[in-house]
């Protein structure tokens, strides 16, 4: 008996030891929280030692942890380290990654001034991010993205050639695309994939249509020249020149007008137009205004009233809801931007002094400039063409400043002839 104490096996001080039939030794403690753990890996699995030695070495290590307050349960352990994986995972994320995945979170996200991104927006940046971003960041992680790696970027994209027109110095959209890079870090940060925000400036925007000469007086058409567009566009399509020269509407708004939108007098000889929406030319939908200010109404020029009564009499349905420039006449099918581009391709060709790659938006421009030189404010011109920006209606002060400058001139001529004739031979007042 005292025989079989003797070969009896010891009780740890701490913990317990148990051989199993494999030969291995398992290990199992009493946790802080009361209960009993068996040793196990670090991914969750239980775990045995080949010797008793190694088995008591963890016990010593586990119990030296729980002394140390640094103890945690095996659950916890594990889901610690696969949040800590998880994290790893998300700091390793590359550009690509991420902005694909931001891409489509900006689609319901508001944005600057709080309201959702229009879909025409968000297909503008996945473009740019296609066609300028992606190549040189896509395999980079965002974290590793710096200063000197942006200043790269932007330094490549300034220096490709234009697509638009072959051979000028500059091609007009490295500036977007590296802004668009920025409000993507920009996220990136906010996120906590990127310390700090690289400190890179965006590389100037130059127009590609003209040349450093060019200012906005030369896209100014002359009444002539409008009328000569008028008259060189498609029949059922032409009525959109005199809607973008005079009543100084956006191609979205022209091509986004209904029956509706024209409220006439009793006798049809002046009517009201009001503009409720737009023809996006990205995803050919027909949606709000560019903007809240876009939303407005405004008198239709006595000088269009009656080609415009001719038109919706002879080529749009009857129907509130008709387009005013549908695809065929009578149709109810909105005019689509790529048909009106070309046909206004066509017919900017067959006007004479327009200058080189003439826009359907210039219409615009020239429509505004015009007002201008009448006298109106900037709040009259801001209300007339729905803009939100008043800096963007400052240009139009330019032509302001001329016809000011016209009259000073026409004023001290009328003020000198009166002088001149109260005054004697020798230029003195004459009583």
């Amino acid at each position: 008996m005292a025989e079989k104490r003797a070969t009896a096996q010891r009780r740890e001080t701490w913990g317990r030891l148990r051989q199993l039939p494999s030969k291995r030794w398992q290990a199992r403690y009493t946790g802080p929280d009361g209960k009993v753990y068996s040793a196990r890996t670090e991914g969750g699995q239980p775990l045995t030692f080949v010797t008793k030695t190694d088995a008591r070495g963890f016990l010593n290590l586990t119990h030296a942890a729980i002394v140390r307050g640094e103890w945690e349960s095996p659950e916890d352990a594990a889901r610690r380290r696969e949040a800590e994986a998880a994290e790893a995972a998300r700091r390793d994320v590359t550009f690509r990654e991420y902005a694909l995945a931001w891409l489509d979170r900006v689609q319901h996200e508001p944005g600057k001034g709080g309201r959702t991104r229009r879909p025409g927006t968000v297909m503008v940046y996945r473009g740019r991010v296609r066609n300028h971003l992606l190549g040189p960041l896509g395999d980079m992680r965002v974290r590793d993205i710096d200063s000197a790696v942006v200043r790269a970027v932007s330094t490549e994209l300034a220096s490709q050639p234009s697509v638009l027109k072959p051979g000028v110095d500059h091609n007009g959209i490295a500036g977007d695309a590296v802004d668009l890079l920025k409000m993507i870090l920009r996220a990136a940060m906010r996120d906590g994939l990127l310390e700090t925000m690289p400190d890179v400036p965006t590389p100037s925007r130059r127009s590609v249509r003209h040349d450093a000469d060019h200012t906005p007086e030369d896209d100014v058409a002359t009444p002539q020249q409008v009328d000569a567009l008028y008259a060189a566009a498609p029949e059922h399509w032409r009525i959109a020149v005199l809607l973008a020269a005079w009543c100084q509407l956006r191609r979205g708004e022209v091509l986004g007008l209904q029956r509706r939108d024209v409220v006439w007098n009793l006798d049809r000889t002046a009517a009201t137009l009001y503009v409720r929406r737009q023809k996006n030319g990205l995803t050919g939908q027909l949606s709000d205004p560019k903007s809240e200010k876009g939303v407005r109404s405004m008198a239709v020029p006595p000088l269009m009233v009656e080609r415009l009564r001719e038109h919706l009499d002879a080529f749009v349905g009857d129907g509130k809801n008709a387009p005013v420039v549908p695809l065929r006449e009578r149709g109810a099918q909105h005019l689509a931007t790529t048909t009106w581009n070309n046909a206004w391709a066509q017919a900017r060709e067959q006007v004479a002094g327009l200058p080189e790659g003439y826009r359907f938006h210039d219409l615009r421009h020239t429509g505004l400039t015009r007002f201008a030189q009448e006298g109106a404010t900037l709040a009259e011109l801001m209300r007339r063409g729905g803009h939100s920006d008043v800096n963007v209606v400052l240009r139009y002060q330019k032509a302001t400043m001329a016809r000011d400058i016209d009259l000073a001139a026409r004023m001290s001529a009328t003020v000198l002839s009166e002088l001149e004739s109260t005054r004697g031979d020798d230029g003195t007042p004459v009583s």
